[in-house]
């Protein structure tokens, strides 16, 4: 990391693609925050595929997306799913840490518009490149 990095501002950036309305702004923070093979891995995949693996007697298989465009595909159907009905937002939730030169984490949530109340979170370990860009990005939904 260059001595000037700042965590907090980072992880700010992080959590605003994942509330980014317009599709070109957040194709433009996507290449900013991320390396172009940078690689988002879904640590727990969800229940309904960890089950249909183990029936075919597979290990919990790996989700992951890598590059720009299908990353842009991942945080924009995020984008989509929770944030562009109105219903949630995405927030840090605490301050992210430098646990190791070159890896932070931080925690977020994900908040009703309506309550005000988080309703769902996880915690993204992130591997930085040279240029202080995500590299790898280990996310744990419900990690919160």
């Amino acid at each position: 990391m260059n001595t000037t990095f700042d965590v907090r501002r980072f992880a700010g950036r992080y959590v605003a693609q994942w509330n980014e309305p317009d599709p070109t702004t957040r194709d433009a923070m996507i290449r900013e925050l991320w390396a172009p093979d940078g690689t988002q891995v879904l640590a727990d995949p969800p229940e309904a595929i960890r089950d249909s693996a183990a029936a075919l007697a597979f290990p919990m298989p790996e989700l992951r997306v890598c590059g720009h465009d299908a990353l842009n595909a991942r945080v924009s159907r995020a984008y989509e799913m929770f944030v562009a009905p109105g219903e949630h937002v995405f927030e840090a939730a605490g301050d992210a840490l430098v646990l190791l030169p070159h890896v932070i984490s931080l925690r977020w949530s994900m908040i009703s518009t309506r309550t005000g109340e988080a309703v769902g979170g996880g915690l993204d370990v992130l591997t930085l490149d040279a240029d202080d860009r995500i590299r790898v990005d280990h996310q744990f939904i419900g990690g919160n």
